[in-house]
């Protein structure tokens, strides 16, 4: 704990910064005066030292929410390397790993800990949790926690009831994206309408948007060739499908393009091998799904292209978000192929089991262990009588049952199993509700791309920002 600095003064020793951007000071000033605090910041913009700066001034513990175990691992590293004794209790530790950070953290040895929110259910981290003074109550990625958001989590809406088990510790809310509606229901769900809001914009003039109609991987391909040689530098291109990302790869190697992978049926260590050498130059073409980029700071990113239409303007606008950190023209290309949206409307329902068929996945696991073991995910999917594999409900439902609590052990590993019921609100009426938001916000991703106004213009009021000025340099604008 450090009462006698300035925030100012922690930033320079802990992170070798001179001074804070946009609202990163006035946001932490705010949650070290004990106000509840709304942050929405730009991708890149630097949101985790809003809590990483209190962490080090507060006396007691900041516990951070967050989604993604992928994320945790990058940021503490990161806080680990500037000297915070922080750590991530997450499903990816050992059983020996996890039973030692909940002994540190009964010890206090902790001034920063990431959680995601399922951790909640189990009674040895509440048990170790309660052993510590909460300074700060940090959720990543909030607008998970509103059913109008792009991706709502079921398991983000006990947050607001975890905060009052807590005793209703000070509270930050952090993300990029927010829509007016997700703000309020951001606020509404937190219980802290009074909360300071910090809206430091999503203004990027430096973005060029540009939208191609094309047909078929062949046209993708060629497309992107002509793209590179108007823009050099590094660039991504992000993938919906793995198998898609594969292809294109295939014909790129044919074109001696140098490039690298980043997807999740890659080994560990080689998703960490495609980071590092797109990360230090060597390599300045990575193929991606959306994972890839979250946390990841490469300010020099020149080009981004979406070879398939993304789920939502707030996904994609996250995505060309990596491009241009540095302030410098930088160009984001979306490939549209009306045969995509099928992949979309795919994802929304295999993402989106309806309560019926998680119950009957969860009953069939429970009378039939040793048998799904043995038969892995293709059993499962054989005996809810479908048998197309790129429909990846019950992957959907089995990640669903490991978050809630609900199961243990993975089905890779043949060691699954069901160890509590499904809770009730969980599978409750607002299952339609969501489908039919996510169906309005993929609408509203196609308007985009039909549109004949000012792309930026367009995202802006998208997000309740209303400029008049058109940005000059989109394809609509050129046109």
């Amino acid at each position: 704990m450090i009462e006698s600095e300035s925030p100012k003064q922690v930033l320079r020793a802990l992170f070798g910064y001179e001074e804070f951007r946009g609202d990163q000071e006035q946001a932490i000033l705010s949650v070290l005066e004990k106000k509840n605090t709304l942050v929405l910041m730009p991708t890149g913009m630097g949101k985790s030292l809003i809590y990483q700066i209190p962490a080090r001034m507060n006396e007691g513990l900041t516990l951070v929410i967050s989604p993604l175990i992928a994320l945790m691992k990058d940021q503490v590293d990161q806080a680990k390397k500037v000297g915070l004794k922080c750590a991530a209790i997450n499903s990816s530790l050992s059983q020996m790993e996890r039973e030692q950070a909940y002994q540190k953290l009964s010890d206090g040895a902790y001034e920063l800990l990431y959680v995601t929110p399922e951790r909640f259910r189990k009674t040895k981290f509440r048990e170790a949790l309660s052993k510590n003074k909460i300074s700060l109550f940090a959720i990543d990625e909030v607008h998970c926690i509103s059913q109008w958001g792009h991706d709502f989590r079921p398991d983000f809406s006990l947050i607001g009831e975890y905060k009052k088990n807590l005793g209703n510790p000070t509270t930050l809310a952090l993300t990029a994206t927010a829509t007016p509606d997700v703000q309020e229901d951001i606020l509404k769900q937190l219980e802290m309408p009074e909360a300071n809001v910090f809206d430091s914009g999503i203004e990027r003039p430096n973005l060029e948007l540009n939208v191609h109609d094309v047909y078929g991987d062949e046209e993708k391909v060629r497309s992107f060739i002509g793209i590179r040689h108007q823009w050099q530098g590094a660039a991504i291109i992000y993938f919906s499908l793995i198998s898609t990302l594969e292809r294109f790869s295939k014909e790129l190697v044919k074109l001696n393009i140098s490039h690298v992978q980043y997807h999740g049926r890659l080994r560990d260590r080689d998703r960490k091998s495609s980071q590092k050498l797109f990360l230090s130059g060597e390599c300045d073409l990575i193929l991606a799904t959306p994972a890839f980029g979250l946390g990841v700071n490469k300010p020099d990113v020149r080009v981004i292209v979406h070879a398939e239409v993304p789920g939502s303007i707030e996904a994609y606008y996250q995505e060309v978000g990596r491009a241009g950190r540095d302030g410098k023209p930088s160009s984001a290309h979306l490939f549209y192929d009306q045969d995509d949206l099928t992949i979309q409307t795919d994802f929304l329902k295999w993402s989106n089991p309806d309560p019926g068929f998680i119950h009957r996945v969860f009953e069939y696991i429970k009378r039939n262990e040793a048998r799904v073991n043995q038969e892995g995910v293709d059993g499962i999917r054989e005996n809810m009588n479908f048998y197309n594999r790129r429909d990846f409900r019950v992957e959907t439902t089995l990640n669903l049952l490991d978050r809630w609590g609900v199961s243990e052990g993975q089905i890779e590993k043949r060691s699954l199993k069901i160890i509590d019921e499904i809770p009730e609100n969980f599978l409750d009426a607002r299952f339609e509700s969501r489908v039919k938001k996510q169906n309005e916000i993929l609408l509203e991703m196609v308007r985009f791309v039909q549109t004949n106004e000012c792309r930026l213009n367009y995202v802006y009021e998208y997000f309740g920002k209303k400029l008049d000025i058109k940005c000059g340099h989109c394809d609509n604008c050129k046109a």
